[in-house]
């Protein structure tokens, strides 16, 4: 009789955070997506509004992007992350409320600068139609 090895679970380890990163910020109309990164940009821990168990349109409200930040400020809290500058993206109402939930949930916040793309009068139009 072939003997059988026992399969073991392996143990997770919490990810070791820098002590300072970035937490970008990207508010659509349809959902909140907050990624927390180290200084050289690479991501570390993320988080949205429809992973915080939002659907349809409840998952557009100022609320859903405040459950969805502080769910990803505590993850990286734990990982031993204790200050951020906030990088912000876009027309969404949970732009705010984002901010303030990362606040509450104990990250030091040093910096907040708005990157919306903002077109100077954009694209050249299609030729009006000739009927």
């Amino acid at each position: 009789m072939a003997k059988t090895k026992k399969k073991t679970a392996k143990k997770r380890s919490v990810k070791s955070a820098p002590e300072s990163g970035r937490a970008y910020i990207s508010a659509g109309f349809n959902n909140t997506l907050v990624t927390i990164t180290d200084a050289e940009g690479n991501t570390l821990f993320s988080g949205s509004a429809g992973a915080s168990g939002f659907r349809g349109s409840r998952k557009s409200t100022p609320f859903a992007a405040a459950t969805a930040a502080e769910n990803t400020a505590k993850q990286a809290l734990n990982a031993g992350l204790r200050e951020v500058a906030v990088i912000v993206k876009g027309p969404g109402y949970g732009r705010i409320s984002a901010i303030k939930a990362l606040k509450s949930a104990g990250l030091k916040i040093l910096s907040i600068s708005d990157v919306t793309p903002i077109p100077h009068n954009g694209c050249r139009p299609k030729k009006e139609r000739r009927v």
